[in-house]
């Protein structure tokens, strides 16, 4: 799902604004940006959809213009920043699901529901890479 937000900070510059995720890959990810972001740059992103927040840095590799943003391309070079980014992307599945079950069948799950019914529905599908 890319419809959640992530933060993010360029060395000490913080942006302070929410941006969504665009789509998360082996190694990376990318994002919307309203600046243009220089590849090179080294910025830390966060991911404030619960407690704790979880933080990782990361290399920009490319920013394209798109329309009125940018789409930021960001890679990571740590083995276990990976992992920790795969279960990310996990809990947004388990978060965007737990919002579409509230929007059509009008219940409202507990995090812990939603991801037990999530595993069982859908976490056949998820890639193991």
């Amino acid at each position: 799902p890319t419809d959640l937000p992530i933060e993010y900070n360029i060395r000490n510059v913080v942006s302070g604004k929410q941006k969504y995720l665009k789509n998360i890959s082996k190694g990376g990810l990318s994002f919307h940006s309203d600046k243009y972001i220089s590849p090179g740059s080294v910025i830390t992103v966060r991911f404030p959809i619960r407690e704790p927040v979880y933080e990782a840095e990361g290399v920009v590799v490319r920013c394209r213009k798109n329309k009125d943003y940018y789409v930021v391309g960001l890679q990571f070079n740590n083995a276990d920043t990976e992992y920790h980014i795969r279960m990310i992307e996990q809990i947004y599945h388990i978060e965007h699901f737990k919002r579409e079950v509230l929007e059509k069948e009008g219940r409202l799950l507990s995090g812990k529901e939603a991801a037990q019914e999530w595993i069982e529905k859908h976490a056949k599908d998820f890639p193991r890479e």
